[in-house]
């Protein structure tokens, strides 16, 4: 980057470029200031609750305007809005991920609401709900950086976030713990990053993405080696984010003891947002890591990460099968589907195989809802049973027909079952691997289903043909309710029109406009 391009200067039509990020951020220091200024009788679900959703809402209605403005009149290549010299950038790639955050955040504050009250252990309800909005505000930067350095930042602005989010329970030991747990786990994940990120910069002289991918090619007959310690230490550092194996053993820990909703987020948005960000690196530098004689580089990367998806299948849903705590398993779960999710990036781009971002976005559209109707489910059972075990589903056909209906629902998604979002997520992910030849790929997959029907159908079991005893009714409050139905029908409208939603995402997006930085 020139000197000269180092400062540019911002103005109002970039301002209402950044309007999802500026609006969110805005709204923040908003409901902080009402927090500390309003007297202690005032209801601070209310406060941090109702205005965390509605700033949540507002960002989603920009996003969506911009990402409709510029696809209007089929207008699917319009160029991508490059901001504070290609720093960040406004594309179809950054605003469709922008949406999933923003409505998966949403529906965990709705969630949240119905949750909040009956937990004693959180003392700051208030802050429980806005703090969400800064670790948002790090998602939605990481989908829309250009370069390392706002990358990174965006990085830890959702990770620092999450550290505090996870302790928030301050009167149980066990939330304490998950966050130590995250913490150091979360510390060691960016320090890994930003250490293979340095290696890159050395080679390339560069932290613009675009520019790095440029430079490779030429870089690789001189430090080949160099290039390689770089992309595995962001392979490994990214493989601690999202929480797959070998790099998954802080998941289950910090799950249990975090709050339910905050443990919604880490599965859905905190992984969405460092798969977003391996999608964006790989593909703009690792992708052109190759030469006329030489592509080993980019060939053994995307093996790493097609690798460390097989991982995350087969060990994600081997791990689960005796688990009997609830939001472990749900963890483990979150393992097995960042393997199915790193399929599609792991395959790379070729002759036979260029869908792989429709397919990465329809999937992680149908996990952020079928995970959080859960853990949704989750919140609603533990109101009248607080140990979280599988056990306490008993009977919940009898107790609460509806919300056990809504759960087979989900699960089958889980699962990978027909009719439903989850199992055509699945389906075009392993045609996706079956046209890029990667046949060991697609057994492992179908495997993997095939074990995860077990502890799934646990469930079920439970709901359907165990006696809840004398358990009370499950109660299920109103927002959770919410929540829960909007999961639901969502997985539904996924897996009975998954083509309007396939041609949707491919009419959107384009590889050269929206994910290469140029």
């Amino acid at each position: 980057m020139h000197e000269a391009d180092s400062f540019v200067p911002l103005t109002w039509a970039d301002m209402l470029h950044l309007a999802p990020e500026l609006s969110l951020s805005g709204l923040f220091i908003m409901i902080v200031l009402l927090d500390l200024v309003l007297p202690k009788r005032v209801n601070r679900i209310w406060i941090g609750g109702w205005l965390t959703l509605g700033s949540l809402l507002i960002s989603l209605g920009f996003v969506i305007w911009q990402l409709l403005d510029r696809n209007s009149g089929g207008n699917a290549a319009a160029e991508s809005i490059q901001l504070f010299a290609n720093s960040y950038r406004i594309d179809d790639f950054g605003s469709l991920l922008k949406i999933v955050f923003l409505a998966g955040a949403s529906l965990i504050v709705l969630l949240a609401i119905g949750s909040t009250k009956d937990d004693d252990a959180i003392t700051d309800r208030a802050e429980y709900f806005y703090l969400l909005l800064p670790a948002v505000v790090g998602a939605m930067a990481m989908a829309s950086s250009g370069n390392l350095i706002s990358l990174y930042i965006g990085l830890e602005l959702l990770s620092i976030t999450s550290y505090i989010l996870v302790g928030m329970r301050k009167k149980s030991s066990k939330s304490a713990e998950a966050a130590f747990k995250y913490l150091v786990t979360g510390g060691i994940s960016s320090a890994f990053i930003l250490f293979g990120m340095s290696y890159l910069y050395g080679v390339t002289g560069s932290v613009d993405l675009g520019q790095i991918g440029a430079a490779i090619p030429g870089a690789i007959a001189d430090f080949k080696a160099l290039l390689y310690v770089g992309f595995l230490f962001i392979l490994a550092g990214f493989g601690l984010k999202i929480a797959t194996a070998p790099f998954h053993a802080w998941a289950p820990d910090v799950y249990q003891g975090a709050p339910t909703p905050v443990a919604a987020f880490l599965a859905v948005v905190s992984k969405g947002a460092a798969l977003a960000a391996v999608f964006r690196i790989m593909y703009n530098t690792a992708f052109f890591a190759a030469t006329d004689l030489d592509a080993y580089i980019s060939k053994d990367v995307f093996f790493a990460m097609l690798v460390l998806a097989a991982a995350g299948m087969l060990t994600g849903t081997t791990a689960a099968l005796r688990q009997k705590q609830v939001k472990r398993l749900l963890a483990l779960s979150g393992v097995a589907n960042a393997g199915y999710l790193l399929v599609p990036i792991g395959l790379s781009i070729t002759v036979v195989h260029s869908s792989n971002f429709a397919e990465f976005i329809y999937y992680l559209i149908a996990y952020l809802f079928m995970t959080v109707g859960a853990f949704a489910v989750l919140t609603a059972v533990n109101r009248t049973a607080s140990e979280g075990e599988m056990k306490d589903f008993a009977g919940m056909y009898y107790r609460a027909p509806w919300t056990a209906a809504a759960m087979v629902v989900l699960l089958l998604s889980l699962a990978g079952l027909p009719i439903s979002g989850g199992f055509f997520g699945k389906l075009f992910i392993l045609i996706g691997a079956a046209n890029a030849k990667a046949y060991w790929l697609v057994a492992i997959m179908v495997a993997s289903s095939v074990i995860s029907y077990y502890f799934y159908f646990g469930f079920i079991r439970q709901m359907f043909m165990r006696s809840g005893g004398e358990e009370e009714e499950i109660r299920v409050p109103a927002a959770t309710g919410i929540a829960i139905w909007v999961c639901v029908a969502a997985t539904l409208a996924l897996g009975l029109f998954p083509g309007i939603v396939m041609e949707w995402i491919d009419g959107a997006f384009s590889l050269q406009v929206d994910l290469l930085v140029k």
